[in-house]
């Protein structure tokens, strides 16, 4: 499809909006359409005709020539060139109307609210380190579960007794065991992955298999053992067949995850995976986009690196990973007192 047509629809779309102006160049949207040789707007258009604009004769002009490029397809039209100057603010006629969609909603108070997501591009933190850029940050210096029940449980040990025996999403009916975490309750490195596997749900404990065994060697090149860390997925139960968690699994289950890093306080948590690293920082922008970056999540810096079963499957990411755990260290040892 070439330039042109890829215009030409574009065009029609945002007169079907209610769009009549291009401040592009001065010209009405049935002005570009009529160059581009598409039909001017339909009885059913919300477009109406503009009063103090008389409309052009129709005159037959010649095929303007294939082009890659819209604002070439435009002038070979007969359109104004691309030079052609953007109309001052005080000399624009009335804006249009902004649309509106849907009726705002009410605002969620806090006896509504499981958690307040607060996701902000670099606002309000600086990273603690001067050549690493600053991220994400997710809520202030304290979560609020507000009334849920997640927000009672004083330790982790009870945690995985109530995670034992949740309902909140269907997942327990067809997970073998609940997998709601291991390590030390006072770890300063916090590893959060996405859901248990099949090796995970055998054994009611996560990160082990092939995976597990790439993360100790992964934390064994930063100088931590797996005993020293807390580990815990973002889902305590496994979706049936390795499935991608559901949002409203997430949503279920994310209440005992922000209670366990709120019980833990780590001073850096490691994001494995995209699910992990989305969840955490109430986002949809990918791994490649996260990494890189000190996130704040409460308060406490966040890494996003890539999940270790997916450097069994693509090697060549094993080389980013480890810049992110190096990343992770700097700033655990940032954060130790001296000597620690």
């Amino acid at each position: 499809m070439d330039a042109r047509e890829l215009l030409r629809r574009y065009l029609e779309q945002r007169r079907d909006l209610g769009e009549t102006e291009l401040v592009l160049d001065s010209m009405s949207v049935d002005d570009a359409l009529a160059l581009l040789g598409a039909k001017a707007g339909s009885p059913e258009s919300p477009v109406s005709s503009r009063p103090d604009r008389p409309e052009r004769p129709a005159s037959p002009r010649a095929e303007p020539p294939v082009t890659a490029d819209w604002r070439e397809a435009i002038r070979a039209a007969g359109g104004a060139p691309e030079s052609t100057p953007r109309p001052k603010a005080a000399e624009r006629e009335e804006p249009m109307p902004r649309r509106v969609d849907k009726p705002p909603t009410a605002p969620v108070t806090p006896s509504e609210a499981e958690h307040v997501p607060t996701t902000q591009a670099g606002a309000g933190a600086e990273s603690p380190l001067g050549d690493v850029p600053a991220g994400l940050v997710v809520g202030g210096a304290s979560r609020a579960l507000f009334d849920d029940p997640a927000a009672k449980l004083n330790t982790l040990e009870e945690i995985a007794n109530v995670v034992a025996s949740c309902r909140r999403c269907p997942l327990y009916a067809t997970a073998l065991n609940p997998v709601p975490g291991v390590g030390d309750p006072n770890a300063d490195f916090m590893c959060v992955g996405e859901a248990p596997g099949a090796n995970e749900d055998a054994q009611g404990e996560p990160f082990v298999g092939q995976a597990g065994q790439l993360l100790n060697k992964i934390l064994a090149a930063i100088d931590l053992k797996r005993e020293d860390v807390f580990i815990a997925n973002v889902l305590k139960h496994r979706p049936p067949g390795n499935r991608n968690p559901m949002p409203d699994e997430v949503i279920a289950c994310s209440p005992y995850l922000v209670r366990q890093i709120e019980l833990v306080r780590p001073k850096v948590i490691l994001a494995l995976g995209t699910f992990a690293a989305q969840t955490l920082l109430e986002t949809k922008l990918t791994i490649g986009k996260l990494r890189g970056q000190v996130h704040r999540y409460y308060g406490v810096p966040l890494i996003v690196t890539y999940h270790p079963a997916a450097l069994l499957r693509n090697p060549s990411w094993k080389r980013p990973t480890w810049e992110d755990v190096q990343l992770a260290r700097r700033i655990l040892d940032r954060a130790r007192p001296a000597g620690a």
